[in-house]
């Protein structure tokens, strides 16, 4: 026989139980700042006479740093959301923002820190990811003040740069923590979709070598194409298209749904990719490193077992695969905090502090 609660307490217990999770995920209000770099000098020897490094904050300066790093065409607002931020830096969780201060950048051409939307197009400077690793170290060193950081983490793009920083400055963090990514250079499905993305733009003649006057059709279908064939899981998009007709329904919803993109914007956002391979400095990594990967990532496959190899390479690292389940998103599954915060929570416990 199923036994119930008289209706009265019943609803008490639940909105006990609803404010103690809201509490739980509630963090300090970011603050945001800008900080503009005089004359910085790219790989490429282009020089920018002012560079905006915008970036976001949570917590007080005299917490234990924390650098967050955001994916392709992402932001510092990207990762300020109850799947990562409401997961993490709660009173109580991980990155208990009453302990850290938790720095949050806007790379080199997206959000709030220049990029070729704001005025040069192409004339923009052609960007990799050293310089964008370089830019976010002068501003946590520089301008922040930072001298030693207890945690680097960062998703997708963010995850390649967190084995970047792990390696090119190897006694300035604790922990490193890279998820959804790779430390070799691009290659496979990986590296071929995200061509297609890019020849998709520039061969369309709207873009008229970035000259266009309204945003060229190309890009958000092209962005549509790459999302679905890189990003979301088996499961989900089955949960989502059971039949003909609801695939279709969910793919017209994402073709025909918002797009604030730029496509120059996001033309060297993507392209800034393909030079990475950090595959030669993994030895030279002394912090604990926890490399996290989602086990259907359809950019990162684990059956290739790159990440077992490499992995053994790093002296102090090691890998957590999140299982393949109902609930996981392929390579946005990393994206939730849920998966895999128990692991990051025992690694910050365990892992000595080098900077002391």
């Amino acid at each position: 026989m199923k036994r119930f609660l008289p209706r009265g307490p019943w609803l008490a217990f639940a909105w006990l139980l609803f404010a103690l999770q809201a509490a739980a995920a509630d963090y300090p209000a970011p603050k945001h700042g800008v900080w503009t770099v005089k004359d910085f000098r790219f790989h490429t020897g282009q020089v920018l006479p002012e560079l905006k490094l915008a970036y976001s904050t949570v917590g007080e300066p005299s917490g234990e740093p924390v650098l967050v790093l955001h994916g392709t065409t992402g932001s510092a607002a990207s990762m300020l959301n109850p799947n990562f931020a409401g997961e993490l830096f709660g009173a109580g969780q991980p990155l208990d923002a009453s302990k850290y201060f938790i720095i949050l950048p806007d790379a080199i051409g997206t959000g709030r820190s220049s990029k070729p939307s704001d005025g040069l197009r192409m004339a923009f400077p052609k960007y990799n990811y050293e310089d964008m690793v370089e830019a976010q170290y002068r501003l946590v060193r520089e301008h922040l003040g930072v001298k030693h950081l207890r945690l680097v983490i960062g998703n997708s793009m963010g995850g390649m740069q967190t084995w970047m920083w792990a390696q090119k400055y190897p006694g300035f963090m604790d922990v490193a923590v890279p998820m959804a990514s790779l430390p070799t250079g691009m290659s496979g499905r990986n590296w071929m979709l995200r061509r297609m993305l890019t020849e998709s733009i520039r061969r369309d003649p709207a873009w008229n070598n970035g000259n266009y006057t309204t945003q060229p059709p190309s890009l958000q279908f092209a962005s549509v194409f790459f999302a679905t064939a890189t990003n979301g899981g088996n499961h989900s998009y089955m949960r989502n298209g059971p039949n003909r007709e609801k695939a279709d329904a969910a793919l017209e919803a994402r073709l025909k749904g918002p797009f604030n993109g730029d496509a120059n914007d996001h033309l060297l956002q993507w392209e800034s990719s393909a030079d990475y391979n950090p595959s030669g400095g993994l030895e030279r990594i002394t912090a604990t490193l926890l490399a996290i990967n989602s086990a259907d990532d359809e950019r990162n496959p684990a059956e290739l077992g790159i990440l077992d190899r490499e992995i053994r390479r790093v002296k102090n690292g090691r890998a957590y695969v999140i299982p393949v389940s109902e609930q996981t998103l392929g390579h946005g599954t990393t994206a939730n905090a849920r998966f895999w915060k128990q692991e990051l929570e025992a690694v910050l416990k365990a892992a000595p502090r080098l900077g002391m």
